[in-house]
């Protein structure tokens, strides 16, 4: 794995990603995760769906970034990762890392290709914007498809620790026990990698779109520990 899509899959890289539980802060609010033996179904769930949809765009993404592409395409990449997020909720947590993956990104890894994606689409969405940072320094889609699936379980992973205070140990080897997943989701996602955007899969999932929602709602009206 390239360490480009290391260092982006790294919790510590400042990026803005700390402050997403992806969904699962809503989920713990209706007490449908209690407890580290809820988290596997969750977790692969989560992987399956959303994390499977931003796979398959960050290895497009990637793709792109590796090849050079013409004018419009990240505008349109974009887009239809929009049009495959149907919770106004999601699209902006997705936006809001995208923007702060770019601040990070630009100052890393700096390149022509990069300014033209930002001219394009300002406010990115996370996926597209991890994806063609690893395709400019040089990694594959496989790369960008990996970070962003392990990224899919991992943020909701740490905030499992932080929410239900679980042992971390436990946590970290239910993560681990999803390796064949995420490789799995990752090899699916690199292997459409160069296909017409219009064209790439769409994975959802309702429940996760409707729990995003309901979270918005209650974060404007009571102090919640993470943004989405």
């Amino acid at each position: 794995m390239d360490l480009s899509a290391l260092i982006l899959a790294d919790s510590r890289f400042p990026g803005g990603g700390h402050v997403h539980s992806g969904g699962l802060e809503e989920v713990i609010a209706r007490k449908l995760v209690t407890h580290e033996r809820d988290l596997p179904g969750f977790l692969s769930g989560r992987l399956r769906t959303a994390g499977s949809l931003a796979a398959v765009f960050a290895a497009a993404s990637a793709h792109a970034a590796a090849r050079g592409v013409r004018s419009g395409h990240w505008r349109l990449l974009d887009a239809e990762l929009d049009a495959r997020t149907p919770s106004l909720a999601q699209r902006e947590a997705s936006r809001a890392q995208g923007r702060g993956t770019a601040r990070a990104g630009k100052a890393a890894w700096p390149s022509s290709m990069l300014s033209a994606l930002l001219k394009e689409t300002p406010r990115p969405h996370h996926p597209v914007i991890l994806g063609a940072l690893v395709g400019v320094a040089g990694g594959s889609p496989f790369d960008a498809a990996m970070a962003v699936a392990y990224l899919a379980i991992s943020g909701p992973a740490s905030a499992a620790v932080r929410l239900l205070g679980l042992d971390p140990f436990a946590v970290n080897a239910v993560v681990a026990r999803l390796s064949l997943e995420v490789r799995d989701v990752s090899l699916r996602a690199a292997e459409v990698a160069g296909d017409d955007p219009a064209g790439l899969p769409a994975p959802g999932s309702p429940a996760l779109d409707l729990f995003a929602e309901a979270h918005a709602r209650h974060h404007k009206e009571e102090v919640r520990l993470f943004a989405s």
